[in-house]
């Protein structure tokens, strides 16, 4: 038996080192069941928008605005003024928005009348104030994530929807804009993996990125960027995403932070700077862990190796949602085991649910694209996250 297995061994060794691996049968590994899949769009992918709202964008400082516009667009919005602080964000919008109104001040996108939502993407910790004045204006407000980086400006907020009954979205685009996360909430809801136990968000960035694209950082970095003050510090700017998907995926509407830490491991030249953090999080309905860091390395190809991994009582999902690392370039990766089988399943020509729900729901009134007391609970745990953590330093 021993020199059958060496005998095995030696022949997959030959296989593999000719290429050839991917002839053998799925039998010859000795696993289960395999389904390869791709998910085809809904009946809704090519049907027009049911509405229509105009919007204005109020700060441009990251360049996920233009997403952000891309969601709004498609679910019938129509872009009329802009207000821009920063030159060069201000000639990349006009060339990308020709037609648009660009005004002097933020104040002609906050007090136009004709405008139903404000969109911003200003520098984190002034992205509330505008959110509170447009909503005491009439509008809705959708803010790039960090919606918002202090407890007293996440009062205010909650007080200002309650007064004035607008709506304060927050792009959580790391689940709302990435096709394969989508999927892995239908999934969930229906059930697929049995109830959720735990999620693991792995979320590694790049600081400056030679792919081009709207993640942020292909121009380089502005000073804001290395100033937690105004970008609200790892935990709180980027951990959005990550706790957000945490409560969306587990169900959960409390929560807690049960142990955060922060670390400059490699940037001594931004002495402020969190170049690493990771959290553990204890809700209600599910636990949570997410790892945070700025250490994407120029060979990955694109800004992040994003993963999401949701653990079920009947199997378990991973979603690798920009690039299936050494395999292919290609994002919206869903792998799902069960007790049956293992399938893989291809997300990319799924639609994008948010942009038509989110204008839904400014037209009537609803909260269908994001749950209100979600989306505030999630910034409040990593205000907090990033409040209360343990700051660590390593000797050289």
């Amino acid at each position: 038996m021993q020199n059958d297995g060496l005998n095995r061994r030696s022949f997959l060794k030959t296989m593999s080192s000719a290429g050839m691996l991917a002839a053998l049968p799925e039998a010859a590994f000795g696993g289960g069941h395999v389904v390869h899949e791709v998910a085809e769009p809904g009946q809704e992918a090519d049907a027009k928008p049911k509405y229509s709202i105009k919007f204005s964008v109020c700060g441009m400082s990251h360049d996920h605005i233009h997403g952000m516009i891309g969601a709004v667009q498609r679910g019938g919005g129509i872009l009329v003024a802009a207000w821009g602080g920063e030159e060069d964000k201000l000639a990349t919008f006009k060339k990308r928005y020709p037609d648009v109104k660009i005004v002097a001040t933020q104040d002609e996108i906050i007090n136009d009348p004709s405008t139903q939502l404000v969109l911003s993407s200003q520098i984190a910790n002034e992205r509330a104030g505008i959110g509170i004045r447009a909503m005491k204006h009439g509008k809705d407000f959708l803010s790039d994530k960090p919606g918002v980086t202090t407890l007293e400006d996440l009062a205010e907020i909650r007080k200002t929807i309650a007064e004035t009954k607008k709506i304060y979205a927050i792009m959580y685009s790391e689940r709302l804009e990435v096709k394969a996360a989508v999927k892995a909430g239908e999934l969930v809801q229906t059930g697929a993996i049995g109830r959720v136990i735990q999620t693991i968000n792995i979320a590694p960035h790049q600081i400056v990125q030679g792919h081009g694209g709207d993640a942020g950082g292909s121009g380089g970095r502005p000073d804001w960027f290395w100033n937690p003050v105004q970008y609200g510090g790892i935990l709180c700017d980027i951990g959005s995403h990550q706790v957000d998907q945490f409560l969306y995926y587990t169900g959960s509407t409390q929560a807690e932070i049960a142990e955060s830490q922060i670390a400059n491991v490699n940037h001594p030249q931004h002495p402020k700077f969190q170049d690493f953090g990771d959290m553990v999080l204890r809700g209600n309905r599910g636990l949570g862990y997410v790892r945070l860091d700025w250490f994407t390395p120029d060979g990955l190809g694109t800004w992040g190796d994003g993963r999401l991994f949701i653990l079920g009582t009947q199997g378990y999902i991973e979603v690798r949602k920009y690039i299936n690392v050494a395999v292919t370039k290609q994002g919206n990766n869903l792998f799902l085991v069960d007790q049956k089988q293992a399938r893989y399943i291809d997300c990319n020509n799924l639609s994008l649910p948010f942009g038509p729900q989110f204008v839904s729901d400014i037209v009537n009134r609803t909260h269908v694209a994001q749950d209100q007391t979600q989306c505030l609970l999630a910034a409040e745990l990593v205000i907090k996250a990033q409040k209360n953590a343990k700051v660590v330093t390593f000797t050289s």
